[in-house]
């Protein structure tokens, strides 16, 4: 029997001395790096501001490496793609009211996707906090309220001493299935006194392991045993919890057809017999997963794009796997299982029987053949061309990172991800801005490989400044922009819907002039040359900027 007394951790002589001693010239600020440091992080993203030079001052004294972006927002997007590649936690470091307030958009992202960023903001002095009455520089009434609906959970730190603990409280939260965002924040005058409190050590926040139950496994294992049309929804937590070995293990013993929803893009094997792929905006895919009399959906809450538009009505029992209480049978009745989606898995690969069934591949065959066809039928030649050419110049383990724009859209049901945790998007949340300084953050976690960005013109202007970024960090990321004047898709949406477009052509800069005024080297192309282009910009070091002039189209939807 242990008792609570076993567990208390004496200090060696030496830690005890160290304690006893603490170097001179330090403050709150180092307090919060020291504990970061001590969890684990190595790189942290952020943007300095007043009320926040105390934890930018204690850098220096670390040995944490810095990216600084030129906007919060970008800052948090480059935070969320360093946490979905690393599945480590991002520290970003923010300023107080607008600084912080401009990152919210980035957080709700990464509440959608799934990322571990550890957002750390600060606060008006101690004195003015709680009424927004003071008169302080950047003061809200309650500036924790503007990211409670967004983040994970929220921590507080208003003495020195807390602050070890917020954070890891907080790093524990981030890590904690389903991974999310979330939200720290310490007074100016907190970060800013001298301290004499000991030097952080290594502090453990291990996350909580969200476990199946045990009987609802056997259920589950039953029902897919004696299924006679299985098939398997694979969503972004089988990416985000690296379950894409277990799921193909199941797949084979279950004979069952695969689709991976966008966010879980490479969770199973593009060109497998039993894979569905992504074409979940296509009637043929939705009837095919209508009629499976059992259908496992895991890691994914089946939410509007997943769900052909929520017109998607199973008709055999449905088990949903998903780490996120909140998602269980939030838009579907099933049989839920609160799990993290590698440990539901497992448990169901030790339990389920093994099925025989010649028919699978055939009838995927058939599904896939029906929707290549319904493509060809539209005249799509540039579009699928674009697509194409971009796949041939990646290289396959190359992470790419989509901002919201038609190739984008494309991309999410025609693109072959040839690995799990590759292929990222913003389709989480759906913000512009997300595709570059997300594929800045994935550079900075693995400088080693070339990472792609791709943007649209109107997306490209909302993280044009990252380009400096860029340049300052020497990141090898390649920018594709493909400008066809104005927010394409909106002005899609808007002829389908109104007949004409309103508000969505732009004024836009010479993209190519611009990056290489930032010291970028950048090629206007064509889609006959973007291949070439792209493969040359990404095997050359450092940032790139490649510009497509093109109108591209969206296949028509078939949710009816």
């Amino acid at each position: 029997m242990t008792h609570d007394h076993d567990l208390v951790l004496r200090p060696t002589e030496a830690q005890t001395a160290a304690a006893l001693n603490p170097p001179a010239g330090r403050n709150g600020g180092d307090l919060v790096v020291e504990t970061l440091a001590g969890l684990g992080a190595t790189t942290v993203f952020g943007l300095p501001g007043q009320h926040a030079l105390g934890m930018f001052d204690a850098l220096r004294r670390s040995s944490l490496s810095y990216v600084g972006l030129r906007v919060e927002n970008n800052a948090g997007f480059a935070a969320d793609a360093y946490g979905r590649i690393t599945g480590e936690v991002a520290p970003l470091l923010l300023s107080t009211g607008p600084g912080a307030l401009m990152s919210l958009a980035a957080l709700q992202e990464s509440a959608a996707a799934s990322a571990p960023v550890l957002a750390i903001g600060s606060q008006v002095p101690t004195a003015g906090l709680g009424g927004g009455r003071h008169g302080y520089l950047h003061e809200l009434r309650d500036q924790q309220a503007s990211f409670r609906d967004v983040v994970k959970s929220v921590h507080t730190a208003r003495t020195q001493s807390q602050i070890p603990s917020a954070i890891a409280a907080a790093w524990e939260s981030a890590l904690t299935a389903p991974h999310g965002p979330v939200w720290v924040e310490i007074p100016q005058d907190v970060l800013l006194a001298p301290t004499t409190l000991p030097v952080v050590t290594a502090m453990d926040a291990t996350p909580h392991e969200v476990v199946p139950r045990p009987e609802l496994t056997a259920v589950a294992a039953h029902l897919l045993s004696g299924a006679t049309r299985p098939a398997i929804i694979a969503g972004g937590g089988v990416v985000r919890s690296d379950a894409s070995g277990k799921l193909l293990a199941l797949a084979e013993k279950l004979n069952a057809p695969v689709v991976t929803t966008f966010g879980g893009k490479g969770a199973f094997p593009w060109e497998h017999p039993l894979s569905l792929q992504s074409w979940l905006e296509d009637r043929h895919t939705t009837d095919f997963l209508e009629s499976a009399d059992v259908l496992l959906v895991v890691g994914s809450g089946l939410g509007e794009l997943s769900s052909n538009y929520h017109t998607f009505a199973p008709r055999g029992r449905v088990i949903q796997i998903e780490a996120d209480a909140g998602k269980l049978e939030s838009n579907h009745p099933a049989l839920g299982i609160h799990a993290d989606a590698r440990l539901a898995l497992s448990a169901l690969l030790e339990t389920v029987e093994g099925r025989e069934d010649d028919t699978a591949a055939e009838s995927v065959r058939t599904v896939l053949d029906r929707v290549r066809a319904r493509i060809a039928a539209q005249e799509l030649t540039l579009e699928q061309q674009v697509l194409a050419s971009v796949r041939e110049a990646l290289p396959d383990d190359a992470p790419s990172f989509w901002d919201m724009t038609i190739l984008a859209y494309w991309a999410w049901s025609a693109f072959d991800a040839r690995h799990p945790n590759t292929m990222h998007s913003a389709q989480g949340a759906g913000g512009l801005g997300y595709g570059f300084p997300a594929a800045l953050g994935a550079a900075a976690a693995d400088p080693t490989r070339p990472v792609l960005a791709v943007s649209g013109d109107g997306g490209a202007m909302y993280s044009i400044a990252e380009l400096a970024t860029a340049r300052q960090y020497d990141l090898p990321v390649t920018w594709l922009i493909v400008d066809d004047g104005g927010y394409g898709i909106l002005r899609e949406y808007m002829k389908d819907t109104f007949g004409e477009a309103t508000a969505t052509e732009l004024s836009r800069p010479d993209f190519v002039a611009l990056a290489e005024s930032f010291g970028v080297p950048a090629v206007r192309t064509t889609p006959q040359s973007l291949a070439e282009d792209l493969a040359k910009s990404l095997t050359e070091p450092g940032p790139s900027v490649v510009v497509l002039p093109a109108v591209l189209r969206m296949f028509a939807p078939t949710h009816l």
